[in-house]
């Protein structure tokens, strides 16, 4: 099996007594991109602070590319593309004198900074604003720049923290398609508390709560947890709710109207294929059947709701 671009093991840190991450786990292989998802005051940013090397943890240990962090931090920093929640621009420089400086910090050799610096701009859709001062750009370009800034040196692991906070819709999906992009040729670590964009553009993804890791499987797991286990019904001509009751893997059911019902069932007793026959054989009309989901939103809280209970326990 592959090594980890990027792996840490039993990441913890202190605020004086305040815990903010306890015993955090982290791995990333070539080619993902993982979700690192959390409510405001989980510990993301301090989580991705301290993947990044700009914060120290109190206990645990990180390897980047085979580089030890902690005792080998040039090295390990050299692996890696880090974009902070407020993107660390120097707004009186242009774009490409911005991008140079950014070149020249992460040790590329000085034939091949231009090189670098066009790439950059070519890839995070830059050109037409290349010269001018990063003051004047709007806020996506802004994070734009700011992501240029973390691939120019084309490191194993991209690093990105909230990359689409405070821009509006339209900004928000020419950064989701940039990330897209930037996934083909690196590894990318998302931490956003927006739940469609890990959907959207996540492998795997970590839910973080109150400084604790409390779900780490792939989008796909995370997806069956939506599947629900009730069906939303509407019949034309519809027995009582006790007839409805008693039919097979049934638990409960919620009368919505006289004709529209939400019926609740066994995981493994899906009820639908007899409601079609008995609605045929007694003439109920059926008008509606939708299978129910819960939404991304559901899951999350329920994941996190659970982790709070387990923790008052």
């Amino acid at each position: 099996m592959t090594s980890p671009l990027l792996s840490a093991k039993s990441l913890s840190r202190f605020y004086g007594p305040q815990l903010a991450v306890k015993q955090l786990d982290f791995e990333i292989y070539k080619g993902e991109v993982l979700g690192f998802l959390g409510p405001n005051g989980a510990g993301k940013s301090t989580s991705m602070k301290m993947l990044s090397g700009n914060l120290a943890p109190n206990e645990g240990e990180i390897t980047i590319n085979g580089y030890d962090l902690l005792s080998q931090p040039k090295q390990a920093k050299a692996h890696i593309g880090y974009l902070p929640e407020q993107p660390p621009l120097y707004k009186d420089l242009s774009v490409t004198e911005f991008l140079s400086f950014c070149a020249r910090i992460n040790n590329i050799p000085s034939l091949n900074r231009k090189s670098a610096v066009d790439t950059a701009i070519e890839r995070c859709g830059l050109g037409n604003v290349r010269k001018r001062l990063i003051h004047y750009l709007s806020r996506g370009y802004q994070q734009r720049v700011g992501i240029a800034q973390a691939i120019i040196h084309t490191p194993a692991v991209v690093i990105l923290d909230e990359p689409t906070s405070g821009l509006d819709p339209i900004q928000i999906r020419e950064i989701r398609q940039l990330i897209k992009d930037i996934a083909q040729e690196h590894s990318v670590i998302l931490s956003t508390h927006i739940l469609p964009e890990v959907q959207m553009l996540c492998d795997r993804v970590k839910i973080i709560n109150q400084g604790s890791l409390v779900f780490n499987d792939t989008t796909d797991a995370l997806q069956q947890q939506m599947q629900s286990s009730h069906i939303l019904l509407t019949l034309g001509s519809p027995p009582d709710i006790a007839t409805l009751e008693q039919l097979p893997g049934v638990t409960s059911i919620d009368a919505i109207s006289n004709t529209h019902f939400k019926i609740h069932y066994q995981p493994d007793h899906n009820p639908t294929q007899i409601i079609l026959e008995s609605t045929v054989s007694h003439g109920w009309q059926l008008t509606a059947l939708t299978p129910g989901q819960h939404s991304l939103e559901d899951v999350f809280m329920d994941i996190i709701q659970q982790e709070t209970d387990q923790t008052k326990e």
